[in-house]
């Protein structure tokens, strides 16, 4: 099981899809809705209790998260209440 405090050593591979998504999720908790590898990084879209999804890049070197964002910020609607 990983911690927080885990650093993650990535095979000279890179990490897989189950890896990816359990740091997305260790960091992030929530149900995950998709997961989708890009070229350098792992989109995983999780979906929060509170009910808010999130967009998390973990990258496939060495499963660091990248990014974190929510899409309905992206696309200039504001969330509801």
């Amino acid at each position: 099981m990983l911690s927080l405090n885990t650093l993650v050593y990535a095979q000279a591979g890179g990490i897989g899809k189950q890896e990816a998504v359990a740091i997305a999720t260790k960091n992030y908790p929530g149900r995950v809705l998709s997961v989708k590898r890009k070229t350098s990084f792992y989109q995983i879209k999780i979906l929060s209790d509170s009910g808010k999804v999130r967009v998390i890049k973990v990258d496939v070197k060495n499963g660091t998260v990248q990014s974190r964002s929510r899409p309905d910020a992206q696309n200039g609607s504001q969330p509801q209440r």
